[in-house]
């Protein structure tokens, strides 16, 4: 049985979906490295929204997911830009989210790490007003209980003048913080309003600045996660970061080898594609925890086609084919996002998505993956 896709040419082509899923099961965290994957939020199809009413999340499909994802070992990375943090989720649709995942993972076990970030300004801002913000937000997660994650801001992005803005904000947070935190380095391929961030739009600069923070601060910083899509500065970055200080992979092109390590040294993992590809990602790492690296090689290089698919320019957007292959895989029951954002990538691109992730065995019920991009194929006029 093949079902007709669409080409970017605008032709169609034939293409026969495997029947059979990747077998994965369930299991203990990992020993080798520390993972967790950046989740998606899943909106409320019925709620009467526009693309600029505050998001309407399904709660219960949201957590849901949450709950899969700690089924097979990994950590949550919660309120990030996975789950349209200033794309569509507003920091009190965050904050609840923050709340709601947090004593979530309590009942169950889970481990969780939450985003600060300084969303709740939406104008131009003062240093102080950013520091203040971060504050509320960094309250917010520690009492929680989670870790928190120190995000990139947009609105210290606007306000710093150069570096020793970002030292004298990031000093102030980190000497708060009652536990250490993850620092985030989200590149400009991400948010573009984060262009030049550390204060400077020299890679080598900003670098310095960033490792200047950690070097006065090391007893409050767990962890960096540098997503910049460019795995030989993150390995330089990782080479110079002080003893304990450990390094979370967020390149979505290159994470395989970054995993995997060489003779200096491996990064642990923070990434969103790690929302599609759970379950074999945590069969990788366990094959990886018995020191069998050309195993999880083997296992995780074949997903490298599919994550650079997703998270190709406008880079920003790979949301959507998260949440798109989340409703192919059955964890939710449509495809439909806050913000609207379904609409932002093509018909070709959600094609190619849906095969290279067949091609994976990523779908647990191939035959329901097969029947809604049927679906969806029709909708745009392609009857098979």
């Amino acid at each position: 049985m093949t079902i007709q896709l669409p080409d970017p040419d605008g032709g169609l082509r034939a293409y026969e979906p495997r029947s059979e899923p990747l077998a994965v099961t369930p299991g203990t965290p990992f020993t080798s490295r520390t993972v967790f994957s950046a989740a998606h939020v899943v909106a409320d199809p019925f709620a009467d929204t526009s693309p600029d009413s505050p998001a309407a999340v399904d709660w219960d499909a949201t957590l849901a997911f949450r709950r899969h994802l700690w089924s097979h070992g990994l950590g949550v990375a919660e309120a990030m830009d996975t789950a349209q943090r200033g794309m569509g989720l507003d920091w009190a649709g965050a904050a609840e989210l923050i709340r709601r995942s947090a004593a979530e993972a309590k009942a169950v076990g889970g481990r969780i790490a939450c985003g600060v970030g300084t969303d709740q300004i939406t104008g131009p801002a003062t240093l102080a007003e950013v520091r203040a913000a971060y504050e509320e937000q960094l309250a917010l997660v520690e009492e929680t209980g989670a870790q928190a994650i120190l995000m990139a801001s947009r609105a210290l992005a606007a306000a710093a003048s150069g570096p020793e803005d970002y030292l004298d904000v990031y000093g102030h947070l980190l000497r708060q913080a009652t536990e250490p935190v993850v620092l985030h380095w989200l590149g400009p391929m991400f948010d573009p309003a984060l262009e030049g961030y550390w204060g400077s739009s020299d890679l080598d600069a900003a670098t310095g600045t960033f490792l200047e923070v950690i070097a006065a601060h090391p007893d409050k910083v767990d962890g960096i996660k540098v997503s910049l899509l460019e795995a030989g500065r993150e390995i330089d970055i990782r080479r110079r970061l002080p003893q304990g200080v450990r390094c979370y992979t967020g390149d979505d092109f290159n994470y395989p080898e970054l995993i995997a390590g060489d003779e200096q040294g491996f990064s642990h993992a923070l990434l969103g594609i790690f929302d599609p590809l759970g379950p074999l990602a945590a069969e990788a790492v366990r094959v990886l925890d018995t020191g069998d690296r050309n195993g999880f090689r083997a296992l995780l290089d074949p997903t490298v086609e599919l994550s650079r698919h997703l998270f190709q320019t406008p880079t920003r957007f790979y949301k959507t084919g998260v949440v798109f292959l989340a409703w192919l895989a059955g964890h939710q029951s449509h495809f439909t996002m806050v913000g609207g954002l379904q609409s932002a990538r093509s018909l070709p691109h959600f094609a190619r998505a849906y095969e290279l992730a067949d091609g994976l065995g990523l779908f647990p019920d191939p035959k329901l993956a097969e029947e809604r991009m049927k679906t969806l194929l029709a909708l745009y006029g392609v009857n098979q």
